[in-house]
Formats: structure tokens, sequence, C-alpha cells
């Protein structure tokens, strides 16, 4: 048996397909110097079939997934289109009369050496989207005449050194059963998707992964404990098999619940709601049974673009969004861009600490220009439905008053021009750092209710970086300091008559609902492909047992204690 990372629960068992990297490394060519004009036209060719590729799977993820995550491939479609990168290798061809291949091969490992040479983690993440776009420009110069992956005709684990976006966005859906690579954790691009997609998968498993498996082997994935099991005996095959099929009826069991309210036995209601990033994701979480939208990514509008929308496009999306869902809550949280999101039109500066730094809510403060035409657009679409407005990264009560301040302004300005609007629409704020938690009384004085950004409220109550995966056993929501302010949030907000939800990551956690459940959190928001997990969770027990699960789990001392107890529940 081999260990590794935990990154999408569930069972996968079929015969082990190895990644190949033949395909995407450079062939042994001539020493004889390149014939450049044909070297130089390869380039090009590579160049757009790989875009095209990229606009390709951008469009499918957009559609099948959400805006989150098909926002993964921006950065390797830049790379294609940023003139120091291809520009460089053209150059390669024509000084050194390289071959395509070798150009290639150069830069990619030149620009992604830079990349990791650097303090920030964000900034050393995109080494590996430098070499999968590097790979892939290299596969379409080998293989110009079609498709170069795998003709995958029966299920199959993938086993790989490391598995990429693309890879993973790439794979047949109906015939994947797991994915394992040696490399990787849980914060990566790659094992993001694999949640989003329901495929089971394991990170991080180490060299012996490559070693112990070839071709044909019979594989086991455990995405729940990490365990990957290589050509089993009978008795363990067996008890997974047994697990699986479980597994696969309890999906069946699921889909039966899209249309029942996510209610205790005992009768309390939790609003079950959805993250989405585009209007046109309104279809696909209205399928899984969502009640709403818990969390709608403003700046996806603003990203993969070369200025900023307008306030007439910014106004189309959100009133889609919200006629979209028929009546049913929109949370649109305003632009939260820096960070590990860039627009490079809005003249971001580069900060040590981009995480610590100019971002969200204190954009939008100093923007009041761009801050009052994104509060426009917001307004004049709650017209259209049920809409609410969300701040993001709220430190300060200060910055709550300077924000709804700027909201009756707007208000005014469109009362006077005869522009409807909700005038009563609620405003909220997002409570992602340690300070927030702690003034919590204060800030719920101020607004109707709170969402939990678990992502962001986990790395800076910890100090661990969550896109650092060699500190990704460090990184963890059920931490007790992590689940305490949780309580004192929830607790605040209904001390003062208001509710609390979640739409970080943990919402989405089935292991973490009767926790939440117990410890009073109102509204749950995740991907719309764990609605019907946690949803399962909700309805199986009652509110009472869910707060004695709650004050269990408060009083014990480390993040795997209190993951042992809930999964023995």
């Amino acid at each position: 048996m081999v260990k590794g990372i935990p990154v999408s629960f569930g069972v996968g068992i079929a015969r082990a397909v190895c990644l190949s990297a033949k395909e995407t490394q450079a062939v042994h060519v001539d020493s004889q110097p390149a014939n450049v004009e044909q070297e130089l036209k390869k380039l090009h060719d590579s160049i757009e079939r790989s875009t095209a590729e990229l606009n390709r799977l951008h469009e499918q993820v957009s559609q099948e997934i959400g805006a989150a995550e098909a926002a993964i491939l921006d950065a390797h479609l830049a790379f294609l289109q940023d003139p120091a990168f291809a520009g460089e290798m053209k150059t390669q061809i024509q000084e050194q009369q390289l071959y395509a291949v070798q150009a290639v091969q150069q830069v990619m490992e030149h620009f992604a050496a830079i990349f990791e040479s650097l303090d920030d983690s964000y900034m050393r993440e995109r080494a590996a989207d430098v070499r999968d776009v590097g790979k892939r420009m290299i596969k379409n110069i080998n293989n110009p005449e079609g498709d170069a992956q795998e003709a995958y005709t029966e299920p199959f684990v993938l086993v790989a050194e490391d598995v990429t976006p693309s890879d993973t966005i790439s794979l047949p859906r109906q015939l994947v059963r797991a994915i394992v690579a040696a490399k990787g954790g849980a914060t990566s691009h790659a094992a993001i998707l694999a949640r989003s997609l329901g495929i089971p998968a394991v990170m991080g498993a180490g060299p012996e992964l490559l070693t112990q498996t070839a071709n044909g082997d019979l594989v086991i994935v455990d995405g729940t404990s990490g365990s990957i099991h290589i050509n089993p005996d009978e008795e363990t095959l067996a008890r997974y098999q047994k697990q699986a099929e479980r597994e696969r009826a309890e999906m069946e069991q699921l889909e039966k619940l899209r249309d029942l309210p996510a209610q205790t036995t005992d009768g309390r209601r939790i609003e079950l709601v959805a993250n989405i990033g585009r209007p046109e994701e309104t279809e696909a979480v209205l399928a899984k049974g969502a009640e709403g939208v818990g969390l709608f990514r403003s700046e996806f509008l603003f990203m993969d673009r070369e200025q900023l929308p307008t306030e007439e496009e910014q106004f189309a999306a959100y009133r889609d969004a919200i006629s979209g869902m028929a009546g049913k809550p929109v949370i649109i949280r305003t632009l939260d861009v820096g960070g590990d999101k860039h627009l490079p039109y809005l003249d971001m500066p580069k900060e040590e600490n981009p995480f610590l730094g100019w971002r969200a809510i204190r954009i939008s403060l100093d923007r009041i220009d761009l801050f009052k035409e994104q509060l426009r657009a917001i307004l004049r679409a709650s017209a259209f439905g049920k809409a609410l407005i969300m701040f993001p990264m709220i430190s300060h009560v200060e910055q709550i008053r300077r924000a709804k301040g700027l909201v009756e302004e707007v208000k005014q300005e469109l009362r006077q021009e005869g522009i409807a609007f909700d005038e009563a629409i609620p405003l909220g704020i997002m409570i992602e750092i340690p300070a927030a938690c702690l003034i919590a009384d204060a800030l719920a004085a101020e607004v109707d209710f709170f969402s939990i950004g678990t992502n962001d409220l986990v790395q800076y109550t910890l100090a661990v970086d969550r896109m650092n995966e060699r500190l990704s056993d460090l990184y963890s929501y059920f931490h007790p300091a992590v689940l305490r302010l949780i309580q004192q949030v929830i607790d605040a907000s209904h001390r003062n008559g208001i509710w609390t939800g979640m739409c970080g990551e943990m919402a989405a956690d089935p292991l973490a609902a009767p926790l939440l459940l117990g410890m009073g959190l109102d509204e749950f928001s995740c991907n719309a492909n764990s609605l019907p997990r946690v949803k399962e969770q909700i309805r199986r027990m009652s509110y009472e047992s869910a707060q004695e699960v709650a004050k269990n789990a408060l009083a014990l001392s480390t993040p795997d204690e209190v993951k042992t107890y809930l999964a023995s529940l």
C-alpha cells in the first residue's frame, strides 16, 4: 500500500494508465542547425493550436463546473499571449538556430526556474502553469496532426508523477475512476478540479507510486483516507468493491433529495445555496437543488479581459443571474481581487505580501469611481429579483460604514434618475479575518448577515499559506482555533438578530456538516456538486444531536482528533 494526501473523497477501482511524458518531452533532433523558417512555422502553429485547445477547455469547464475553476486556465492562456514568453522562443530559433522543441523546452525551464526562485508561494505555483503550457506546446509540435491524448476505451485509474489542470479537465468523465499522483497536494489546481468533478483523488504519494505501478496494474484509490492499493489481495479488493458499491447507491439516493428541504429530523431548516461566478451557471445549480446563490463572485466579470467592464455589462450579468434564479436569493460579493487574483489594467502594485495588501474592500474604498459603478449595476439589477450585497475582507467597522454610505449615495442618485431598485436590499460582509471574528458583535450591529470565508480565515488564523503544498498538513479548518472563531461569529450574529452563512471550502465538506449544523450555522454555500452530500448529512440527524457533536468537537485539542471524532459518527 502507498499513502498520499487525500484530496477528493470516494473510492475508485480500475486498471492503471500511467501518464506518458514522451509526447510532452523534446524529442532527439539532429546536431545540424535547424531550418529557421520551418521551425518558426512549427512554433507559430503550436501556439495557435495550444490557444485553441485551452479556449475549448475554458469554455467546457465554465459550462460543466464553473467560472472559478475555469479561471485556473486563464494563466495558461496569458503565457501563450505573453510576448516575452513566445517571443523569447522565437529569438532562440532565430539567433541560435534551435529546433522549435528545443526553444520551447529551454524557455519553459528558464521561466519555471524564475518562478520557483521567488518567495511568494502564489508566484512559485506559476512554475507548474509554465510547464503545463510548455508541454502542451511540445506535444503539438511533436504531434501536429491530431489529439495526442491516450485512447481511453476502458475504465481506468490515472497514475502520474504530477497531474496538471489540463490533464484533469481532458479526462473522459465516463471512464476515469480515480487520479493518483506522486506530487501535488490538496490546494493544487488539479486537486481543486478533481473535487469539483467528483473524481476520487490522492496526491503527494511520493516516488514509490511510480516505481510500484505499471500500466495494467489493478489499483484501488481511497480518496477519503489517502490509501492506494496496487494489485491488492482478494480480501482487500472485495472490501473496497463493497465500499464503492455503497457509494454508488448513496449517489442514487442523493439524487432523490434534490427537491427536498435541508431540514433536520427535529425541524431545523437550513439554507443550502451555491457558489457561482457567471450568470449562466444558475441553471446547473438549480438542477442540483440549490435554494439560492450564496456567493456570486463578481470578480470573474473583471478577469480575463483588457479593461474594466462597464456598468451596463455588469448590470446585464447581475440581472441575468438574479432572473435565472427565479426569485431565489442571490448574494453578490463586490469586487474581490488582489492576493492571488490580479487585474493588470488596474495598475495593482507589486507587493511583498499580496494576501495582506491592497485587495478586496480596500481597493473598492480607494477607487470610489469603480466601486460606485459596481453598486449602481447591482442595485439596478435588484429590481429583477431577490439580491443581496456582500462586502469582502472587512476588518474595521469604519469600512462597513463607508461602504454603506456609498450605497446610500448611489441609491439617492438612482432615485433622482427614476431608476427602480430594491430599497431594502440586505447588506452583509465576509468574515475571513480573525480581527473580524473578535469584533463580530460590533460588526453585526452594522449589517444584515455574515458569510464566513473559511479559505482565508484558516490561512490568516494559522499563518499558513493555503497555496503552499509544503504546508498542506498544517492547513486545516478543523483546527480548534478556527472552530472557536467560527463559533464566536455565529453566536455574535444570533445575539444581534442576524444570520450567518459560510461560503468557503469547509461548507462543502460532508464531514464538517454535522459540526457546523450544531454550531448554529444558518446557511451553507458551496459548489453545486457538493450540495447533495451536505443536504444528506443535515437531513439524517436532529439539531439537538448536532449540538452535542459541536460541543464534543470544540472540546478537542487537535485537527486530527476533530476529524477522527466526526468520522466516527
